[in-house]
């Protein structure tokens, strides 16, 4: 690149190879990047996240949720959380679901959802 001040055309810029970063050239150039990590789940942690999604997916919309509903997805949504960021469960986290499953008198629509979690949680709490 010439050292006379002038900006514009003329530079010349070879880049071999890039790894893991972002690079932007001129005046104006920007360069964004992004990075994604996947996290493998084990099994057992894989069919737990199948299962308290399903049962989600089996509660009532949220504006016709009671209480006890409304406490049981969020509780849901932690275990789908975690498991999706970090691949595993906190077992006291688990410990907590399992006992409010075990309270919770969930209707017939709900009902296998909720045994197919509880199976889930034992699977991997033992």
């Amino acid at each position: 690149m010439s050292g006379d001040g002038e900006s514009g055309g003329g530079a010349h810029v070879q880049i071999g190879s890039v790894t893991g970063g972002s690079l932007a050239f001129g005046a104006h150039g920007t360069a964004e990047s992004t990075n994604y990590s996947v996290v493998t789940a084990d099994p057992h942690h894989q069919h737990l996240l199948t299962q308290v999604r399903a049962l989600r997916g089996a509660l009532p919309q949220a504006a016709e949720r009671t209480p006890d509903e409304a406490a049981l997805d969020a509780e849901l949504d932690e275990v789908e959380r975690e498991i999706g960021r970090s691949g595993r469960s906190d077992g006291g986290l688990l410990t907590r679901l399992r006992g409010r499953l075990e309270q919770y008198t969930a209707a017939a629509a709900t009902a296998a959802s909720v045994t197919a979690v509880l199976q889930a949680i034992a699977q991997i709490t033992g």
